[in-house]
């Protein structure tokens, strides 16, 4: 019986330890996550007016809020773009570059009738450039 009576005046004394210690470690974990997931610190997208001017012609008419293209808006919508988080929108910019030098963007199908807003390899360029030079700083 003292044997009991001893092992309950020490288990408080063991969760006094432990609750704390469940406490901070859950407060790091909570912390970690969200600053790499937060769309609230992430920075709105710096887009220079020759980025924005080839975005405009050839893309932004499928990638925003008000596009028709349901699979266009789905991929990319670069009318919300700012409210994601840090590690997609660096994966969104990794994308766009990938997408670009594999002549994905705009597509094929889509040129036929629209050709004006197919991409020069100078577009093309600077489009690359920025989308890689933004990911890059995203994850510093």
């Amino acid at each position: 019986m003292t044997l009991i009576i001893h092992h309950l005046k020490e288990k408080p004394m063991c969760n006094k330890r432990f609750y704390p210690i469940v406490l901070v470690v859950f407060m790091f974990v909570s912390f970690a996550s969200s600053a790499t997931n937060n769309p609230a610190e992430a920075k709105p997208v710096k887009m220079p007016d020759d980025v924005k001017a080839i975005i405009d012609k050839s893309c932004f008419g499928c990638h925003n809020s008000e596009s028709q293209n349901e699979k266009g808006k789905e991929k990319l919508n670069l009318s919300t773009f700012d409210t994601l988080t840090k590690n997609k929108m660096i994966a969104s910019f990794k994308d766009i570059a990938e997408v670009v030098e594999e002549d994905e963007m705009p597509p094929a199908k889509f040129l036929e009738k629209n050709p004006n807003k197919k991409l020069t390899d100078a577009e093309k360029k600077i489009l690359m450039n920025w989308a890689n030079k933004e990911a890059k700083a995203l994850m510093q």
